[in-house]
């Protein structure tokens, strides 16, 4: 059973790398294609294999004082600000110019996007994930996250439909701020650093007693090379270690194609279906030049997110396969009901912030944009209100 698993696991990166070298060719479009392939792999795995989603860390934070996949998120933002700042510096030299940084995930900054964050948040903690979260278990044969990814499509034709209504009250007047405009790339790194410090300190205060920072490396009678094995491909690796490693990702993702996202295929799929069904309105008001995770009608069948997310399953299904953590259940009542619920509230809320933890906070606040920020500490009310509210109805 062992040998089937991990030839399995083997199987599918052969087939990945088979792929990418396939899609690979002398123009700009095939390399970033197979690049995005590639960096989706590299993610998936990453994700799967510590266990890196943002419920996750902000209910083990919240629930048992555990700080370590706090702190894991936060090194991704310290490394991400670093990686961007070097990317940003050579492409805008001066920001203050009044430019934008070219592609950055810097969205308009309101109540609209408080309100979109917040809902996101509630969404996780119903549905149990983030959309990275849902789609990396759907490698690990997850029973809620078919279900929660179906209710993120929905999500997305409700966020169509009320698009406009928002868009013309309040997100035509938000400001996009952009911090590096307003007080140079010098001193926005210092001041974002020790903010990320600063939280970071925070958060240790509430580190429990009882969490364990390291896995014993080795164990009785097995050898170094034997143990360095386990340790990559079987036991999970430290949050810290998944965080480190996204901020590397995102940042070398920004560098070659885009900034990190995991949402834009989704929309587009959901914008392409709903259109041709008749269920969208005839424009959707400056929705297309806006920055973020941009969704539109489909007219190629491969785009780069796309065989990003495809990459992001494909990778944490074969890590999960060859670490025996692939563990399919036969979805019942709770399942679906969790995972359309939460995953609608998902949809909405990443259309409406267009982006997610990934593309809106993570990639936002790696370029010093505001509604990144915002986003993250808005999703942070949403997931503890949640909590709350359901450990009281638990209570009474």
């Amino acid at each position: 059973m062992k040998l089937i698993r991990v030839g399995g696991a083997a199987a599918v990166c052969a087939s990945i790398v088979a792929s990418a070298w396939l899609l690979s060719d002398s123009t700009k479009e095939g390399r970033a294609l197979a690049f995005s392939l590639a960096s989706g792999a590299l993610f998936g795995a990453v994700l799967q294999r510590s266990r890196f989603c943002f419920q996750c860390h902000t209910r083990d934070f919240l629930e048992d004082g555990d700080a370590r996949g706090i702190l894991a998120i936060l090194v991704a933002l310290a490394i991400g600000t670093l990686g961007y700042h070097v990317v940003l510096g050579s492409w805008l030299p001066d920001p203050t110019t009044g430019r934008i940084a070219p592609d950055a995930h810097i969205g308009p900054v309101g109540g609209v996007l408080v309100l979109a964050a917040f809902v996101f948040g509630v969404g996780m903690a119903v549905s149990g994930a983030c959309i990275s979260g849902h789609l990396y278990r759907l490698g690990e044969g997850s029973p809620t996250a078919v279900f929660a990814i179906l209710g993120v499509l929905a999500g997305f034709v409700a966020g169509f439909a009320t698009w406009n209504s928002l868009y013309l009250v309040s997100i035509h007047q938000a400001p996009a701020v952009w911090l590096p405009a307003y007080v140079g790339y010098g001193p926005w790194l210092t001041i974002q650093l020790a903010v990320i410090a600063g939280l970071a300190a925070l958060v240790l205060l509430r580190h429990g007693p009882e969490a364990r920072w390291h896995q014993a490396n080795a164990r009785s009678g097995e050898s170094a090379l034997a143990a360095a094995v386990r340790a990559l491909f079987v036991d999970r690796w430290s949050a810290v270690v998944g965080g480190a490693a996204v901020g590397v990702i995102a940042t070398a993702s920004y560098l070659r194609v885009a900034p990190l996202g995991v949402t834009a295929e989704l929309g587009s799929l959901a914008r392409t279906v709903a259109s041709s069904a008749g269920l969208l309105p005839e424009a959707l008001h400056g929705l297309d030049a806006l920055a973020g995770c941009r969704t539109a009608v489909r007219t190629a069948i491969l785009s780069n997110n796309g065989v990003f997310v495809l990459g992001l399953v494909s990778a944490s299904f074969a890590s999960a396969l060859g670490a025996d953590q692939f563990r399919p259940e036969r979805p019942r009542i709770g399942h679906a009901l969790r995972g359309l619920t939460g995953g609608f509230l998902l949809g909405w809320g990443a259309m409406t912030a267009i982006g997610c933890t990934v593309g809106t906070l993570l990639s936002g606040i790696m370029a010093g944009a505001v509604s990144g920020w915002v986003f993250l500490f808005a999703c942070f009310l949403g997931i503890a209100a949640t909590s709350a509210a359901t450990r009281a109805i638990r209570a009474a």
